[in-house]
């Protein structure tokens, strides 16, 4: 890596990449943060997203293909001491690799392919952990794409984007959409549009799954308002065999994703 090591917190450079650490400034700059060697990985797979990338030497030594990828691409590449790097980290320890990235979200209308088979709703989810975690199981599923409607977290937060382990840049992601449009738009695809809520008067057990659907899930403490299971097709609950009150949202959705899946490849 050519040049002097980045000591300097209040560099401009620093605070440039910094400030992406607030929604106000992504939204602005039209850029993100992807933090550690998984997130910065993917992000190289994809063209012209990755704009920069931050490195300590010692991450260099342990992830020379991901940093000699990015100086081949002709990218910016920062050495940086420990002291930056912690300046512009999230976490409380960080993996010494940060990326800085171009946003990859899509309109609803373009995320879709022609016969689209499995799409993931994220609707007034909040905990930007369980956002990333629901992307990064939708991805894993073979979902078509991930929505975050207008009254769900950003999927830029820099949580998220590390919850998601790289997912973020595999698949297509939508934000800000209204529930109700999206619905729409999924039902006009060919899509049942199917709300997992525990008050459900159906369970997975019941349902059919093996057609094209979409599953809206909703916020973790108190699930989904009234007027956004309204317009689902059918309201479905994931059974609970045992004592447990309920499951998490991250876990719920994964049992509703992969049971789609399923159904869908069985003959």
């Amino acid at each position: 890596m050519a040049g002097s090591e980045l000591t300097n917190v209040r560099s401009p450079r620093v605070k440039a990449a910094r400030r992406l650490t607030k929604r106000a400034f992504r939204e602005q700059d039209r850029k993100f943060l992807a933090e550690g060697p998984q997130a910065v990985r993917e992000a190289l797979r994809l063209d012209r997203v990755m704009v920069e990338l931050f490195a300590t030497a010692e991450a260099e030594q342990r992830h020379p293909e991901i940093v000699g990828e990015a100086a081949a691409r002709d990218l910016p590449v920062h050495r940086v001491s420990g002291e930056v790097m912690a300046e512009l980290s999230q976490t409380v320890t960080p993996q010494g690799l940060l990326a800085v990235c171009r946003l990859v979200h899509v309109p609803l209308q373009e995320a879709l392919p022609a016969e689209p088979r499995l799409v993931a709703i994220l609707a007034h989810v909040r905990d930007p952990g369980n956002a990333g975690t629901v992307l990064r199981t939708a991805d894993a599923a073979g979902a078509d794409a991930v929505v975050f409607t207008d009254a769900s977290v950003d999927p830029y937060n820099g949580k998220c984007v590390r919850a998601s382990a790289g997912s973020l840049f595999h698949l297509p992601v939508v934000i800000g959409a209204p529930v109700s449009a999206t619905v729409r738009h999924l039902r006009e695809r060919g899509l049942r549009v199917l709300a997992a809520d525990g008050a459900g008067k159906h369970t997975l057990d019941d349902v059919d799954l093996s057609g094209p659907t979409a599953w809206i899930f909703g916020n973790e403490a108190w699930g989904l308002p009234e007027d956004v299971l309204a317009e689902a097709d059918d309201v479905v609950r994931v059974p609970i065999y045992g004592q447990a009150e309920s499951l998490n949202l991250a876990t719920a959705a994964a049992v509703c994703l992969y049971s789609s899946a399923r159904a869908q490849r069985l003959p």
